[in-house]
C-alpha cells in the first residue's frame, strides 16, 4: 500500500487536471462559455498568498535571528524575481512568447500548482508553531523531520517552486522563465542559510546527520556525504 501511495500522488495533479478538461469539454458541448484556467492560476496564487499571511501569526516567539545583511541578500533575488515573475502573459503575442500551450496543457499546469500548494501547506501544518517568514531561532525549536520533511528537507520551498515552474511552463514567456530562475535562486540561497544557521544553533551533530538523509529540494535528490 505504501509503495503505491508516492504514485498515486505524482498521477493525482494530472488526472485532476484531465477531469477539468473533461468537465469543461462537457460543459462546452452544452452550450456553456469554456472556462480559461488563466484566471483560475491567478486565484489559486492570491488565496495561497492570503492564506499564508493570515497563517503567520501562528508561529512561536522569536529568540534569535540572522543579521540583516544575511537576509537582504536572498530577499533582494527573491523580490526581483518575483516582479519579473509577475509581468502578464495572457494574451501576449509578442517576441518575448517562446511557445504557446492548449487549454489541456493550461489545466494540467494548474493541478501541478495545486499539488505545490497543497504540498507546502502540510509542510506548513506539519512544522506547526516552528514556521518563521525569516531566518530565526523560535522557542523549542528542533530538527523535524517527519511527515514532508522526510521527503526534501524544505518541503515548503519545494512545493512553492512546483507552482512557480508550472506557472512559468503555462506562461511560456521570457519574462516568466527568468523570474522563475531568480525565485529559485533566492530560494536555494535562503535554504542554505537557514542550514547554516540550524547548524550553528542546534549543533552540527543533529542536523548533519539529517542532512545525510534527506536532500534539499528534489525529493530523492544529491545530499551531502
Amino acid at each position: 500500500m505504501q509503495s503505491g501511495a508516492p504514485r498515486a500522488a505524482v498521477h493525482a495533479p494530472a488526472l485532476a487536471s484531465a477531469c477539468c478538461v473533461s468537465i469543461m469539454d462537457e460543459l462546452s458541448e452544452r452550450g456553456f462559455p469554456a472556462m480559461h484556467p488563466a484566471p483560475v492560476i491567478a486565484g489559486l496564487w492570491i488565496a495561497f498568498a492570503a492564506s499564508w499571511i493570515a497563517a503567520a501569526f501562528w508561529s512561536n516567539k522569536t529568540v534569535k535571528r540572522a543579521s540583516l545583511g544575511d537576509e537582504l541578500r536572498y530577499r533582494a533575488v527573491l523580490i526581483v524575481g518575483g516582479l519579473i515573475f509577475l509581468v502578464p502573459a495572457h494574451g501576449y503575442e509578442g517576441p518575448l512568447r517562446f511557445w504557446y500551450v492548449t487549454r489541456a496543457e493550461a489545466w494540467i499546469c494548474t493541478g501541478l500548482i495545486v499539488a505545490g500548494f497543497a504540498f507546502s501547506w502540510w509542510a506548513r501544518l506539519h512544522l506547526g508553531p516552528l514556521w518563521s517568514g525569516s531566518v530565526t531561532r523560535k522557542t523549542d525549536h528542533r530538527v523535524v523531520d517527519t511527515g514532508p520533511y522526510a521527503v526534501v528537507r524544505h518541503p515548503i520551498y519545494t512545493g512553492i517552486l512546483l507552482a512557480v515552474y508550472a506557472t512559468a511552463v503555462a506562461k511560456g514567456t521570457l519574462p516568466g522563465i527568468v523570474g522563475a530562475i531568480l525565485i529559485t535562486i533566492g530560494i536555494r540561497m535562503k535554504a542554505r542559510l537557514e542550514e547554516r544557521w540550524l547548524r550553528e544553533e542546534l549543533g552540527p551533530d543533529a542536523y548533519d546527520a539529517y542532512r545525510r538523509k534527506v536532500s534539499m529540494l528534489v525529493p530523492f535528490g544529491p545530499r551531502p556525504a
